[in-house]
């Protein structure tokens, strides 16, 4: 019987005289003198002025059951136990004698925890009574709490109490906090004010890039980022952390904006070819840091650092770069400690690779020092293994060679700048129709030396790469304009050229990118009597000076330092000059190291057809995977060659196909378009290997995408599932409709995302057959996704992933067949309550979506939440009334609301965690899962104390996420039936 009906049996006018007696009447004032006024000193039962003994309370519990009885209706209970009732309920009033509080505190509890301390307080006093009894028992002392309470804040005394009460309360928290702040000291001023200056100026000398060719006119070399960046594409294999018990998915491989990969992990490794713009991105990501505040960027240039000798701590990292500014002692480990600092990284590629683990340890010790910053590091493709910093947990990203738009935008953009239009129109028109052309145009380097010299020549342009560097070469170092007034040093092209060759392979040799201003010009020293035209010029230091100023292709990125204005034209003149010299076995010596890559694919360039034949046998002479397919990569440039020694390379490399490996299959694609003609299957073909085999078509595309079509064509059919997720990703990389019709449209649907990027992609679904799973990325009106679906009843499961423009999710509705719902960075996204009509299966939203009517979804049965979650309880905001099974939460979740709540979902099998810190209670809520079968967790979870934790005797699997070591016999003793795995 609840209090209310209760009430309604026994009218306050009764009760309340009744609980009046219990108490004595106190005086006015606050009750602060002698002692503290306790409930023994207020009730009417004890102390000095008793008015009421056992047997009076005992009087007035029967007047009480009595008057229950009596009422009208059905008696709550059977009258043949009215006594033992009344004798019950007075033990209980007797009780609050008994009780160390006073009547302040008691207010502040609650009629129903009050009811509960007597029930505690009077244990056994319901022995033996029955059911409907021991009900009315336990209402009707919740009744009389009521009054209790209401008889307390009615007194005379309370109000002043209460204000004491506070008083003192907030004085005690005033301490506390004032000990906190003694603890925990505030941010030093000083720190603000430094970064008030710090930031601007890192957003001011990093808002500058070079575009090649501009500078030829008269014009500045360099350029605001703003107007000059291009935002390029990365590929990442997206992360799904399986729920327990599930089969985990392969990887899916998705594009997203470059600039946009530290927004979803915190750590990455970033790869990409010379050229592809890794450096630019770093600058970009600075300046955006600097100006928006949120972060503090450091950059850090490892050939500027490595060369120093020891690597900087992070008190040393501005000294380190040549930064003018002194920060306050301690600065940089305090931003570092409190997380808010961002690591730029650059150019791991570009130290030695004896000195990569030195680095790598430092970078792990920094890591493992200030956690919860931020850190990327840019690399070439192949200079560090796959699994370099995976320990740490650092997600690789690769820079995508840029597609035909953003080579458009581009060459829009640079012939802005440039103030030349006229070239404009007519240099597209040559990259869509020109293929050779086109597939130079990959990177923004290649892109601006293709703008520049098609301004420079009216026109015309080579068509293979070594043509294009030679013709580079002579446009830069054949300029006059640039001396602005200084000192006349006269350097004929062949005299630049044969001084910054040695130069190059002065840095190739020693693994370097940069070099003291000293030691550069040693090496002008020695070379100046053997070139004639630069003999006469002045000492070496001059004829330095006039090559930076004058080449456009070295300059000075520090006090006392020099490099090329980029790799690609170290490695090209470093070739050029090792061939020259008849250094063959150097360059077969160093094949091993892949710092040489590009070095030794130049060097057959620049070699005689004999040359080459002995450099290619040097390197298939290792008989190593990497190195023949490095051999077949040479092909390319070795426009005469003998014909056996061709027909070996091929022959040989065609035993690594199809390849072993995913690595494989990305060293084989850059072995370029002879490796289609060597591609084989499906027939004969594993599903791993057709897998690997439709990877390197698919990279191939770019650059051939005829051929690469032509190879995918024939495994549309396979009925892999990890083939066919390859053949649905690669979409992007070819003409939209024309691979919809060809290869998607022939596609086994099961199992299969489809995913659309852009309007186009949108269309090519609308024509094809229905897809019963599709993935919308980037911004779609919800108008335009609804249309490109032919059949709405056909789809059931929909994820909508980085879509600003995504708002009221009621359209949503039109799909009525949908069961399976993801949500991924959709921050306007409103109105989850309205798809309860859906009667959805399976929700995951993570992001920063409104969750609001997330409750009102009763008809899950797998949730996955992957941002903040409010309220105080799981209960507040997640769907009380759906059966879930499967429950995932990820890392911020549970902030507010720990798992508070969560036994209430009785019906889980299967739970996620990702949280990293747990309590008492947390575990204990994980204990009251009666059907919990899987458990996924992070290892500090563990932390509590295991001795502490309850076993879980049900539990049959647990994967655990390793981030540091784990107790394994510790976690068996939790789990004692469970398979565990490490992941």
């Amino acid at each position: 019987m609840e209090p209310a009906v209760l009430g309604g049996k026994l009218a306050s006018s009764l009760i309340a005289p009744l609980v009046k007696k219990l108490f004595v009447t106190g005086g006015p004032g606050a009750g602060l003198v002698d002692r503290p006024v306790r409930l023994d000193r207020l009730v009417s039962f004890r102390g000095e002025r008793r008015t009421l003994g056992e047997r009076e309370v005992r009087l007035l519990a029967g007047k009480l059951v009595a008057a229950a009885l009596d009422s009208p209706g059905e008696p709550p209970f059977p009258r043949d136990e009215t006594e033992a009732v009344a004798d019950a309920l007075a033990a209980r009033l007797l009780a609050l004698g008994d009780l160390d509080m006073d009547d302040v505190q008691a207010v502040r509890l609650g009629h129903g925890e009050l009811a509960a301390r007597l029930r505690r307080q009077a244990a056994g006093s319901a022995d033996g009574l029955s059911t409907d009894a021991r009900y009315f028992l336990d209402s009707a002392t919740e009744w009389a709490c009521l009054h209790v309470l209401e008889f307390f804040t009615r007194r005379s005394t309370f109000v002043a109490r209460t204000l004491v009460a506070q008083t003192r309360g907030q004085a005690e928290l005033i301490a506390k906090v004032d000990e906190l702040i003694a603890r925990v000291p505030r941010p030093d001023a000083r720190d603000t004010a430094f970064e008030r200056r710090y930031l601007p100026y890192v957003a001011d000398r990093h808002n500058r890039i070079t575009i090649y060719g501009i500078d030829l006119r008269d014009s500045p070399d360099r350029w605001p980022l703003e107007v000059a960046y291009l935002s390029l594409e990365a590929t990442a294999g997206e992360e799904h952390a399986a729920l327990p018990g599930e089969d985990a998915e392969p990887e899916r491989t998705v594009r997203l904006p470059a600039e946009a990969a530290l927004t979803t992990h915190d750590r990455v490794l970033l790869r990409g070819d010379a050229g592809s713009g890794k450096t630019t991105l770093v600058q970009w990501l600075a300046v955006t840091a600097a100006r928006d505040g949120d972060r503090v960027p450091y950059v850090l240039p490892l050939r500027t650092l490595t060369r120093a000798g020891a690597l900087p701590s992070p008190a040393a990292f501005l000294t380190a770069v040549g930064c003018p500014l002194t920060p306050p002692e301690g600065w940089a480990e305090r931003v570092l400690g409190a997380g808010r600092g961002l690591v730029l990284v650059d150019g791991l590629d570009e130290i030695p690779a004896a000195e990569r683990h030195r680095t790598r340890d430092w970078l792990l010790a920094l890591i493992r020092a200030f956690p919860g910053n931020r850190w990327l590091l840019t690399s070439r493709p192949t200079a560090v293994r796959g699994d370099w910093l995976a320990a740490e947990s650092f997600r690789e990203r690769s820079l995508v060679p840029m597609r035909e738009p953003d080579v458009a935008t581009f060459v829009r953009r640079w012939h802005a700048a440039a103030e030349a239009p006229e070239f404009e129109v007519r240099l597209l028109d040559s990259l869509r129709t020109k293929r050779d052309l086109a597939r130079l145009a990959t990177n923004p380097l290649m892109c601006g030396l293709l703008c520049a010299l098609h301004r420079e020549r009216r026109g015309y342009l080579p068509t293979g790469r070594k043509e294009l560097y030679d013709a580079a070469l002579t446009m830069l170092l054949a300029r006059r304009d640039r001396e602005r007034g200084m000192e006349a040093v006269e350097l004929s092209e062949e005299a630049q050229l044969e001084l910054l060759q040695r130069l190059a392979y002065a840095l190739v040799l020693s693994g370097r990118t940069e070099m003291a201003v000293e030691t550069a010009e040693g090496i002008v020293e020695r070379a100046l009597p053997s070139v004639a035209s630069a003999a006469g010029q002045g000492d070496a230091a001059t004829v330095l000076r006039a090559l930076v100023l004058r080449s456009g292709l070295l300059r000075r990125p520090g006090e006392g330092t020099l490099d090329f204005v980029h790799r690609t034209f170290q490695d090209y003149l470093g070739a050029r000059y090792a061939v020259e010299e008849g250094h063959l076995d150097v360059i077969a010596g160093r094949a091993g190291d892949t710092q040489w890559e590009d070095v030794i694919r130049m060097a057959v360039a620049h070699a005689r057809p004999g040359e080459r034949a002995v450099l290619l046998q040097r390197l298939l002479a290792e008989n190593t995977p990497r190195l023949t397919l490095l051999a077949l990569a040479c092909l390319e440039h070795a426009t005469a060659l003998d014909p056996a020694v061709r027909a070996e390379v091929e022959a040989r490399a065609g035993t690594l196909i199809p390849p072993r490996s995913l690595e494989h299959a990305r060293a084989l694609a850059q072995a370029g378009a002879l490796v289609l003609e060597l591609l084989p299957g499906p027939q004969g073909l594993t599903d791993e290997q057709a897998h690997r085999v439709t990877v390197t078509a698919s990279l191939l595309a770019e650059s051939e995408p005829s051929g690469a079509l032509a190879v995918l064509h024939r495994f549309r059919e396979h009925p892999s599932l990890t083939v066919r997720r390859q053949l649905v990703g690669t979409w992007e990389r070819f003409e939209t409709r024309r691979y919809a019709v060809e290869v998607l449209d022939h596609l086994d649907r099961s199992g299969l995302f489809l995913t659309c990027q852009n309007p186009a992609q949108r269309s090519a679904v609308a024509v094809m057959r229905p897809w019963d799973q599709l993935r919308f990325d980037g911004p779609h009106a919800m108008a335009d996704i609804l249309a490109c679906v032919p059949e709405p009843g056909m789809l059931r499961e929909l994820l909508v992933a980085y879509n600003p423009e995504l708002t009221d999710l009621a359209p949503l509705l039109g799909f009525g067949s949908l069961r399976r719902l993801t949500l991924r960075e959709c921050p306007s996204a409103r109105g989850l309550g309205r798809l309860s009509a859906l009667r959805l299966e399976s929700l995951t939203v993570y992001g920063s979506t409104d969750l609001e009517g997330l409750d009102e979804l009763d008809s899950l049965r797998k949730l996955v939440i992957r941002q903040q979650l409010p309220g105080d309880r799981l209960t507040d905001s997640l769907p009380t009334g759906a059966p879930l099974r499967h429950l995932y939460l990820g890392r911020e979740a549970t902030t507010f609301t720990g798992l508070r709540g969560l036994s209430h979902w009785g019906t889980l099998e299967h739970l996620g965690l990702s949280n990293q810190r747990a309590t008492a209670s947390d575990w204990a809520e994980i204990s009251r899962l009666p059907r919990l079968t899987s458990l996924q967790l992070h290892s500090a979870f563990l932390d509590h104390g295991q001795d502490a934790l309850p076993v879980f005797p049900g539990v049959r699997s647990v994967q655990i996420l390793e981030s540091r070591p784990v107790d394994a016999t510790g976690v068996a003793a939790l789990f004692p039936h469970a398979e565990i795995e490490l992941i």
